[in-house]
């Protein structure tokens, strides 16, 4: 199901581009991400730990139709991480938000819209996570753009909609010890793009 819903998408901004009209564009786009996963749980009676934000990254493409309202379909690899004192969850994920915008004085413009999220890889220093609760999730995505000729600044906050836990046990604390860590993303992205 996400490697059609995935290739449809692709299709969908290869149209774009081919079909293009005034407002209408396809471009490449790139940035950092301020993010911070869910809490992480040690073993099932302990308090849960806030995880301490760090920079990711993402690149992909997005696709734009339309002028003063818009649809940007977009298509964007993400690796993230955060910190859990000592220890270090990171993830790497393909993003597909589907946003409607709409410019609303000059060159800015505001937008939202879902975010379908699907994780390609976990990892919590060094051990390999498996047992992801759903690799496929959606999400929020929310913020302001800034367009001026065919480059755009974007800034923009993305939150998952309900818990997407990642089970694991830690052979450090022993062998029945089974830790839990949200995979549901909190995070600020800031996002360059050009228009080809």
């Amino acid at each position: 199901m996400q490697k059609l819903v995935i290739s449809t998408f692709v299709l969908a901004l290869l149209c774009f581009n081919v079909n293009a009209q005034d407002g209408t564009s396809f471009g490449i786009k790139a940035g950092l991400n301020y993010n911070a996963n869910g809490d992480y749980f040690e073993s099932i009676g302990d308090n849960a730990q806030n995880p301490d934000r760090n920079i990711g990254y993402h690149v992909g493409v997005f696709g734009k139709i339309g002028n003063r309202l818009f649809f940007r379909p977009e298509l964007v690899y993400t690796a993230t991480k955060s910190s859990y004192d000592s220890d270090d969850f990171s993830m790497k994920k393909i993003d597909a938000p589907l946003l409607i915008g709409a410019k609303v004085l000059g060159p800015v413009s505001v937008f939202a819209g879902p975010s379908l999220q699907y994780i390609l890889d976990t990892e919590f220093d060094g051990i390999d996570i498996n047992d992801v609760e759903n690799d496929f999730s959606i999400g929020l995505n929310f913020g302001i753009g800034l367009n001026i000729n065919k480059v755009g600044i974007d800034l923009r906050y993305e939150r998952g909609f309900s818990d997407n836990e990642a089970i694991f046990i830690d052979n450090n604390l022993g062998n029945s010890v089974v830790s839990r860590v949200d995979t549901r993303p909190d995070q600020l992205i800031l996002s360059l793009s050009l228009a080809l």
